[in-house]
C-alpha cells in the first residue's frame, strides 16, 4: 500500500498514546497491526466525536433507548477505495476482505459462547446482521455483553482529559439519566459482588481457551482473541491496579496470558 489509512480513535488523557483505553477503536488496531497494514491515527477527544463523525457522513450505529443516536469511534477511512467505515466489526471484515494478503483475521473455527445478562445493559451495543462470519459476529455480540455487563468496575478509572473532564463526565451522566457522576462509583459490598461475577463470567469464556494457547486456535490469533483482547486492554487501563492483577490470574492465568499475547499488535501508530 502506497497510501496509509486514516484510524480514528479517542483521545483521552495526554500522553493519549498511553492512556487510549476504548474498546472499539482497540479492536481496530490490533486488527491493523495485526494484519500490517499502514495507517496513521487521528486523536478525537471525546466531546467532538459526533462533530467529526457527522462531517464525515457516517451515520450513527447505535442508538440509545430513547431512540437518538449514539456517535462513537473508531472510524476507519482508506483513500484508495474512498471507503468510510464506522464500527469496529464492520472495518475488520473489510480489512480482510480489501486486504486478504497476511495473517487471516476470520479462520474457521467453532466459537460457541452466549451470554445472558441478568439485569438491563445500559449502554447501547451495535446491532447488525451476522453476515459473512456470523460466528464471529455472534462471538462479537456475546463479549460485548459478557463485558459491557460489568463495565461498571471500570468507569471510574477512565483517563478522561483534565481539559475536558468535566464536560465528559456531564455526558456520561445524562446518558445513564443519573444524578451525578459519583453515582457510577462503586465501592464495598456492591463491587465485590460484581467483581464476583465477573470472574464467574470469565470462568465460561476460559473454557473456550482450554487448549495449548495463549490464543484460542493455539499459537495462531485471530479476530476472536481481539475482540476479547480489546476488552482485556480497556480492564487493564481502566481498573484499579490490585483488580487487574486478579483478572490476570484467574482461571489459570487464561487471561494474563492472551492479553501478553497481543503485546505485538498493540504498537500505536
Amino acid at each position: 500500500m502506497d497510501t496509509k489509512l486514516a484510524f480514528y480513535d479517542i483521545a483521552m488523557r495526554p500522553p493519549v498514546e498511553k492512556n487510549n483505553s476504548a474498546v472499539n477503536p482497540w479492536k481496530t488496531r490490533l486488527a491493523l497491526n495485526f494484519k500490517s497494514l499502514p495507517y496513521t491515527t487521528e486523536w478525537v477527544p471525546l466531546p467532538d466525536i459526533s462533530k467529526v463523525r457527522t462531517s464525515l457522513n457516517i451515520p450513527a450505529c447505535r442508538k440509545f433507548a430513547d431512540g437518538t443516536d449514539f456517535h462513537t469511534l473508531p472510524i476507519l477511512v482508506d483513500p484508495t477505495t474512498s471507503r468510510k467505515l464506522g464500527d469496529s466489526f464492520d472495518i475488520a471484515v473489510y480489512l480482510q476482505k480489501q486486504y486478504p494478503a497476511g495473517n487471516n483475521l476470520f479462520p474457521p473455527q467453532s466459537i460457541d459462547y452466549v451470554f445472558s445478562p441478568e439485569t438491563e445493559i445500559l449502554i447501547p451495543l451495535s446491532e447488525r446482521d451476522e453476515g459473512e462470519y456470523p460466528q464471529y459476529a455472534r462471538f462479537n455480540m456475546n463479549i460485548d455483553a459478557a463485558f459491557t455487563a460489568h463495565v461498571a468496575l471500570m468507569v471510574q478509572g477512565l483517563p478522561f482529559d483534565p481539559e475536558t473532564a468535566e464536560q465528559t463526565k456531564a455526558e456520561f451522566v445524562r446518558r445513564a439519566g443519573v444524578g451525578c457522576w459519583e453515582d457510577f462509583a462503586l465501592a464495598g459490598e456492591q463491587r465485590e459482588k460484581i467483581i464476583a461475577s465477573f470472574r464467574d463470567m470469565l470462568g465460561g469464556l476460559a473454557e473456550l481457551f482450554s487448549g495449548d494457547g495463549p490464543f484460542l486456535l493455539g499459537d495462531r490469533a485471530n479476530y476472536a482473541d481481539i475482540i476479547v483482547g480489546a476488552w482485556l486492554r480497556m480492564a487493564s487501563r481502566t481498573l484499579p491496579g490490585e483488580e487487574w492483577e486478579l483478572v490476570r490470574e484467574w482461571h489459570g492465568g487464561v487471561f494474563g496470558r492472551l492479553h501478553d499475547a497481543l503485546d505485538i499488535y498493540a504498537a500505536v501508530h
